[in-house]
């Protein structure tokens, strides 16, 4: 029996569900970035544009140093069986797996190793190269040690096995859609955005990518927002 219901989702997650009228059309999945830690209340406006198109929106309150590492996975597992078995949905409706920085490496290896293979990936200035990142930043180390390290592992193997670009073959065959900022100095296009892009067309994987001039660390243009939010959309097929 899993340790999440209905009546305690939100000491787990923020959701809009009570902002929708009717069963969900699908489940976004809004993951945070490094450091995240909020509780969001019912009133978060964020949820606003996703119930307006009849769509869940979900952020799981993960680990805020998590990196998608397995005990992130089974959590967000457990919250969409939670919306799932509430609503009565069916199998295949769509959920989209979505976020920021950690939040978007998160998206995107999620779908990975999610137990409901999301329909569609939307992340923004994704951390795709995991091992790199670790000598990226001096506030990196500890975070993804706490996520990966565990005795008598390898912690680079342990690293590689949720990082984007190391994942590219083994990545579903789903749409994935990549918006990064060209003058990102927190995670750097060329390093990350741009080697991940470029493995997944050698992968023959479908990737759409936008490159956001001279914008900084998740900071897109409203153009570039509207692109983003119209992609989860479209995933979603609503």
């Amino acid at each position: 029996m899993g340790i999440i219901n209905y009546e305690n989702l939100r000491y787990f997650c923020y959701s809009n569900d009570k902002q929708l009228t009717g069963a969900p059309k699908g489940i976004v999945l809004g993951f945070f970035g490094l450091g995240g830690a909020e509780m969001l209340g019912d009133d978060f406006p964020g949820g606003r544009v996703f119930a307006d198109k009849g769509l869940a929106f979900v952020i799981p309150y993960a680990d805020p140093w998590n990196w998608m590492n397995p005990t992130a996975v089974a959590l967000t597992d457990e919250i969409v069986d939670v919306l799932f078995d509430h609503f009565g949905l069916p199998e295949d409706t769509p959920v989209i797996s979505t976020g920021g920085s950690m939040g978007g490496l998160n998206a995107i290896v999620y779908c990975r190793y999610a137990k409901r293979t999301p329909a569609a990936c939307v992340a923004n200035c994704p951390v795709c190269d995991l091992p790199f990142h670790f000598t990226e930043r001096p506030d990196l180390p500890r975070t993804l040690y706490a996520a990966y390290y565990r005795p008598g592992t390898d912690l680079l193997e342990n690293l590689k096995s949720a990082s984007p670009l190391h994942l590219a073959a083994a990545l579903p065959d789903i749409p994935y859609y990549i918006f990064h900022c060209t003058a990102d100095s927190a995670v750097n296009i060329d390093a990350h955005s741009e080697k991940f892009v470029a493995a997944m067309k050698a992968a023959g994987k479908r990737i759409t990518f936008t490159r956001v001039p001279d914008r900084n660390h998740c900071d897109l243009t409203p153009e570039a927002q509207a692109q983003y939010n119209q992609a989860i959309f479209a995933g979603a097929g609503v």
